[in-house]
């Protein structure tokens, strides 16, 4: 049995695109894994971000009183489906009863406005980045791309998942399973 069949597959992994993906809208991520199972895959992309809206600003948008300092973090553009859906990846310091799901060991994920209201008070979580979309795969799409070799895997890591160093997290992810890019072969790989 392969790694990614077990009945919670690989949620709570980080994929690393390899070079040469065949989709520019995945070249260089690092996606984490928020729920995998035979039916679907569904993830969130660690370093894209929206570089004109900060987390202050979306808050406003969206009608939310700030009564606290939110961080002032750019909103992750977290992959190319429901780009007008948030999603709240945080610490377990924060859950809101029956819409916190567990993704990884202390990394919690949550999508209703009750965590935005979190954030913008004094009971924002310890640690919180925000996506608009998300990834997604269909049944047994992300495990045939796993055996088409686009994608390595890797554990969670609070670095990675929450560092603003947006632009090295694709190496830094790499250098978590002791690989640097140009140690990689760069050829074509499928789609994403």
């Amino acid at each position: 049995m392969h790694e990614f069949e077990n009945e919670e597959g690989l949620a709570g992994k980080i994929l690393i695109a390899m070079p040469g993906i065949d989709d520019d809208r995945f070249s260089r991520t690092v996606i984490l894994l928020c729920a995998h199972n035979d039916e679907h895959a569904m993830g969130i992309v660690l370093n894209r971000t929206m570089m004109d809206l900060t987390l202050p600003e979306l808050l406003d948008q969206l009608n939310v009183p700030i009564q606290a300092n939110p961080p002032t973090d750019p909103i992750l553009l977290g992959g190319p489906v429901g780009k007008d859906r948030g999603f709240v990846l945080h610490s377990e310091d924060f859950e809101s009863i029956g819409a916190t799901i567990p993704v990884a060991d202390g990394i919690r994920l949550t999508a209703t406005k009750e965590v935005l209201h979190a954030i913008a008070s004094e009971e924002c979580p310890k640690k919180c980045r925000l996506a608009l979309g998300y990834s997604g795969w269909g049944p047994h799409q992300l495990e045939a791309e796993l055996k088409e070799n686009i994608w390595l895997v890797t554990d969670a890591d609070d670095e990675i998942i929450f560092d603003c160093d947006f632009d090295n997290k694709w190496e830094k992810a790499l250098q978590k399973l002791g690989i640097s890019s140009t140690q990689i072969q760069i050829g074509t790989a499928g789609s994403a």
